[in-house]
C-alpha cells in the first residue's frame, strides 16, 4: 500500500501502553543530526507571565498551530479545559504529565458524550416508522464527529526540548519514540510543541515496534513476527494475508524459480514476506512513503529475505514485467481529512484505479494481478459492485477467480459502532486478474 500503506489500522495508538508511563524508555541514544535543513515547519506563539514565546509547532493530522494559547496546570478543572478546546483554545501543559493525560480522559469521555446525547434525543423525536437513514450517510457523520474529536482532544499541548525531551513531572522518556515519529534530532531546530494525543500515539507505535505483530502465514514463532514502524500499517487484521498465503500461484514456466513478483504500496514489507516465504525468488516491492521504505527494508531483513526482494520507493508500479502483481490499496474512497489518513482513504479511488490503468503493461503473458480489496466500501454506499466490475473492464482486464475471507476483528462484533451493520456484513477479496483477450 502506497503512503504508509493504505488498510486500516495503521500503527498509530492501538498498543495498550498503561504500563509505559511507570517506567521509563530504555535510554537509548536519539540519533542527532547537527548540520542539516529540515524542511519548513509552522510555528506556535505564545504568552507566558508577561513573555512573547516561540516554538516549532507538530501535528501528525496537519493541523495547523492554534492562534490561541492558554497555559493549563494542574488547578485547571476538565470542564473549564473542555469549554476552551470547544472553542479552539489550545492548552498548554505545564502541570503533572500524569494529571495531563488524565485530563485528556475526561475531555474524551465529554466528547464522547455529546452525540450519545444527541442520538437519544433524535431517537426520541423520530417515528419509529421513519426511513432507514442512508449508510453513506451515517459513514459521513461518523467522520465529522471523529474529525471534531481529534480536533478538540488535539487542544493539550505539550513542550518539547530540543532533544524530543519533555520537562514536565513524572513525564516519561519518550525521546526514542518521538525520534522514531519525527525523525533524527537537529540541534538547530530548538523547542517545540506538539498534541499530547500525538505523544501517545508515538508511545504505542513504539511498543509495537518492540512487540512485533506474529503473523501466522509467515510461518511458526518466534521467526513470523512483522515490527510496523509509525505511521505504516500494521497487519493484526490476518484475513488478507491468509489469502496471499494460500492463493495458488501463476504459473511462470517451467519452475516456480522463474516467476517475479510485484508488490505495490508494501507498507511494513508483509506481503513481500510471505510470497519470499513461498519460494518466490524475486520480488520487488514498492512504496512512495520513506516511512514504509524504512520498514519493509527492516522486516525483511529481520526476516531472512532480504536477498530475494527488492525494495523502490516509487510511485505503484517499477520497471518491467512480472507474472504476479499485487496489490491492497485503501479500502475506502473517501478524501482523506489528515496526513495520518492516507492510509485508510484513497480519494477518487486513485490508487486502485492507477494500479487497473497500468496492470496490463506490467503483467507477463498469462501473468495474474492480485487485487486485494474490502467491499466494506459497498457496504457503506461509496462504491457499487457494478462500478469495480466496470473499471476493471475498462482497464482490459478480466476475473480469473476470487478467494473471499470473512474479517475478524472487534468492529465487526461491537453492535454499538455506528458502522457496524457495514462492518458486520464486510468481506475481504482477493481477485485474481488477468488480460482480456485482444
Amino acid at each position: 500500500m502506497p503512503n504508509a500503506s493504505h488498510a486500516p489500522p495503521i500503527c498509530y495508538n492501538v498498543f495498550d501502553f498503561s504500563q509505559t508511563f511507570n517506567q521509563p524508555m530504555p535510554h537509548t541514544p536519539t540519533s542527532v543530526v547537527t548540520n542539516h535543513a529540515r524542511p519548513h515547519m509552522p510555528t506556535i506563539h505564545w504568552t507566558e507571565s508577561g513573555v512573547n514565546h516561540t516554538a516549532l509547532w507538530r501535528s501528525e493530522r496537519g493541523a495547523p498551530p492554534p492562534k490561541r494559547v492558554v497555559i493549563a496546570d494542574d488547578t485547571t478543572t476538565a470542564d473549564a479545559a473542555y469549554h476552551l478546546a470547544c472553542e479552539g483554545t489550545a492548552l498548554l501543559w505545564r502541570g503533572d504529565f500524569h494529571n495531563a493525560r488524565q485530563l485528556l480522559q475526561a475531555l474524551a469521555r465529554r466528547v464522547d458524550k455529546t452525540p450519545q446525547r444527541k442520538k437519544r434525543a433524535k431517537g426520541k423525536a423520530t417515528d419509529a416508522d421513519a426511513p432507514a437513514v442512508p449508510m453513506a450517510n451515517v459513514f459521513n457523520l461518523h467522520r465529522q464527529a471523529q474529525a471534531q474529536r481529534a480536533r478538540v482532544l488535539g487542544m493539550v499541548l505539550l513542550p518539547f526540548e530540543a532533544d524530543y525531551g519533555i520537562a514536565l513531572r513524572r513525564a516519561p522518556d519518550a525521546r526514542l519514540a518521538c525520534a522514531e515519529a519525527w525523525g533524527p534530532v537537529i540541534t538547530t531546530d530548538g523547542a517545540s510543541v506538539a498534541p499530547m494525543r500525538d505523544l501517545l500515539g508515538m508511545i504505542s507505535a513504539h511498543e509495537w515496534r518492540k512487540k512485533g505483530v506474529e503473523v501466522a502465514a509467515l510461518g511458526a514463532a518466534p521467526n513470523n513476527r512483522i515490527h510496523p514502524h509509525y505511521g505504516v500499517f500494521s497487519p493484526i487484521r490476518g484475513e488478507y494475508v491468509a489469502l496471499v498465503a494460500t492463493a495458488p500461484l501463476p504459473q511462470a514456466g517451467p519452475s516456480q524459480k522463474d516467476l517475479v513478483a510485484f508488490d505495490i504500496g508494501t507498507g511494513t514489507g508483509v506481503l513481500s514476506a510471505v510470497l519470499a516465504r513461498r519460494g518466490i525468488t524475486k520480488v520487488v516491492a514498492t512504496d512512495q512513503d520513506p516511512r514504509a521504505i524504512a520498514c519493509a527494508h527492516a522486516n525483511l531483513t529481520q526476516l531472512g529475505v532480504s536477498a530475494q526482494v527488492e525494495v523502490l520507493q516509487v510511485d505503484l508500479f517499477p520497471p518491467g514485467r512480472a507474472s504476479l502483481v499485487l496489490c491492497n490499496p485503501p479500502w475506502l474512497p473517501a478524501r482523506p481529512s489528515s496526513p495520518i489518513e492516507f492510509a485508510v482513504y484513497d480519494e477518487g479511488s486513485r490508487m486502485l484505479l492507477g494500479f487497473l490503468a497500468g496492470l496490463t503493461d506490467h503483467l507477463t503473458r498469462h501473468g495474474e494481478g492480485w487485487l486485494i480489496l474490502s467491499d466494506l466500501a459497498e457496504h457503506l454506499g461509496l462504491r457499487t459492485r457494478a462500478e469495480l466490475l466496470a473499471a476493471f473492464a475498462a482497464a482490459g482486464l478480466v476475473v480469473l477467480g476470487r478467494m473471499d475471507a470473512k474479517p475478524v476483528h472487534a468492529k465487526a462484533t461491537d453492535s454499538t459502532d455506528a458502522l457496524h451493520a457495514a462492518r458486520a456484513a464486510e468481506i475481504t477479496s482477493l481477485w485474481r486478474l488477468g488480460a482480456a483477450a485482444t
